[in-house]
């Protein structure tokens, strides 16, 4: 079993032009919780960093760009404010992927931990060049 300190992260990097949302998301979710690792451990940190870039270009397939709805309640009459995928990936392109996500990772303190691993740019730039990141190639 791993330890916390045994683990040493790497930098990914994922480029999300025309990807399919969820399926890219299954993959992100996947290595932030270290699931790709043969020391995969339940309740320790064994995942890598992502740097996902052009998440303004990744896609929905059938109808999902108008169906699936985001929601956010502010707990005040009338505060519920929904919209759509196609409204979101217009205003904050980053939000859908991070969402998405966000659904696939534990809920507990140790998944809040792992999302702050995952980096989503909207272009083709980012600015962790510093760390290094290794381009990960997503399988067919």
């Amino acid at each position: 079993m791993a330890k916390k300190g045994e683990v040493d992260q790497k930098w990914l990097l994922i480029d999300a032009a025309d990807q399919v949302v969820g399926r890219l998301a299954v993959q992100i979710a996947n290595i932030i919780r270290g699931k790709h690792r043969p020391i995969y451990t339940p309740h320790v940190d064994t995942g890598d960093y992502v740097v996902v870039i052009n998440a303004e270009k990744v896609r929905f397939t059938g109808t999902k760009l108008d169906t699936p709805t985001y929601s956010a309640y502010s707990h005040y009459p009338g505060g519920l404010r929904v919209v759509t995928a196609r409204e979101l990936l217009a205003r904050k392109p980053e939000s859908v992927l991070e969402a998405a996500v966000r659904r696939m990772v534990p809920r507990n303190r140790l998944g809040r931990q792992q999302m702050t691993k995952l980096k989503i740019y909207a272009g083709p730039s980012h600015p962790h060049q510093a760390q290094q990141p290794v381009e990960f190639k997503l399988p067919v």
